[in-house]
């Protein structure tokens, strides 16, 4: 079984855009139920994201998810590094500006990225290859070149196969 570790776009674009908890009900009880079954996981640098707005998202997350959900992404320094050389082999092509950003210690993307490495985990996300731009690196470009892979939520439900 693929174990998928979901980046914070998985939630916060349900919540505010696709599937509020209000409306969605049948959503957010799948996704607890993942989450529950070790289907889904995610990492600290992703629930620090979630939690910096006290909103109805964090006090879901709060109530719903199991206490391990949000995995310590201390352990994955090794595969943290070849995130770092893969972005520095790709200076040349993005705007100094993506580079600081998805380096950023506290962002999530490049965490989520090196988790997956050591991990053996599918990235779930929202974000789509854009290997032309130079202004923002998105999750899938590392993934394409470190032999990753990624897909959106709703691939992942029907690999895994959910329905609401």
């Amino acid at each position: 079984m693929s174990v998928y570790v979901v980046d914070s776009n998985f939630f916060i674009q349900a919540h505010r855009v696709i599937y509020p908890l209000d409306v969605a009900i049948s959503f957010w009880v799948r996704v607890k139920q993942l989450a529950e079954n070790g289907n889904i996981v995610s990492i600290d640098k992703v629930k620090n994201e979630i939690y910096q707005n006290d909103d109805d998202l964090k006090t879901w997350c709060q109530n719903n998810l199991p206490v391990d959900f949000f995995k310590d992404s201390t352990d994955v320094i090794s595969e943290y590094t070849a995130v770092v050389a893969w972005t520095m082999s790709k200076n040349g092509h993005y705007q100094q500006r993506a580079v600081d950003e998805f380096m950023d210690a506290n962002e999530a993307d490049a965490w989520i990225v090196a988790y997956s490495l050591k991990h053996n985990c599918t990235i779930t996300t929202y974000e789509r290859s854009q290997p032309e731009r130079k202004s923002k690196i998105k999750i899938p470009e590392p993934c394409d070149s470190l032999g990753l892979t990624y897909l959106d939520t709703i691939s992942m439900f029907r690999i895994l196969g959910v329905q609401f």
